[in-house]
């Protein structure tokens, strides 16, 4: 069974998913928030398993709340989904590099959100194809001092596992026992792509992956 939070300021709007995610057999809703601060109270106290935040309620932001849950050793590994109605190209990026796990648009149907709290438990990244676009073309407007081609082929063949697995959406802890690296290790790999191929955050790795098809 999936536990979920959810977090979003608006009460009929939480009241709403939770009669969507109640309709299942393999999701419940542990806890609900209705801003950033009282989510991470929540899920201290809940350990779920998936988080669906929104990014703008008042006092502490979803954005920050994300930072602070990746700060934090007891909820760093917890999957966060965003589910907005912004799709502000800062926004998808400033959350992405916080640590969200997937970033999706309100108007996603019931099916598609029940499909993306699976995946997120299972480990799997999801980005609406709106946002996922502009993601696409933000990388593709970054200044480079190597084409594209000549980045990929400077890395290792192990870089280049590392590199596919951060594109199938797989946290540092994942990709270590994919690969059968110590976590630490992983995240020295992710480190070092990031700095061969000029990327800023870990979305941009990601999206790398796409366009050089390493990742379907």
């Amino acid at each position: 069974m999936i536990r979920l939070l959810l977090v979003d300021d608006q009460v009929l709007l939480r009241h709403g998913l939770r009669a969507i995610m109640q309709n299942t057999d393999d999701i419940t809703v542990a806890g609900e928030a209705s801003d950033g601060r009282e989510a991470l109270r929540v899920a201290r106290e809940l350990r779920p398993d998936v988080v669906l935040m929104d990014l703008q309620m008042p006092g502490m932001s979803g954005t920050e709340a994300i930072r602070a849950m990746r700060a934090d050793p007891s909820l760093s590994e917890t999957p966060v989904l965003v589910l907005t109605t912004f799709d502000d190209e800062d926004d998808v990026v400033d959350a992405i590099a916080a640590g969200a796990n997937g970033y999706l648009l309100k108007d996603i149907d019931a099916d598609e959100l029940r499909r993306a709290v699976r995946h997120a438990a299972d480990g799997r990244a999801q980005i609406a194809p709106g946002v996922l676009r502009q993601l696409m073309d933000r990388v593709a407007r970054l200044p480079t001092r190597k084409s594209r081609e000549e980045k990929l082929a400077g890395l290792t063949e192990r870089e280049v596992e590392v590199l596919t697995h951060v594109g199938l959406g797989l946290t540092n802890d994942e990709i270590g026992k994919a690969l059968f690296l110590s976590p630490e290790t992983a995240r020295t790999y992710v480190s070092r792509l990031l700095t061969k191929l000029d990327a800023r955050d870990r979305a941009q790795l990601v999206v790398l992956a796409h366009r050089a098809g390493l990742v379907d």
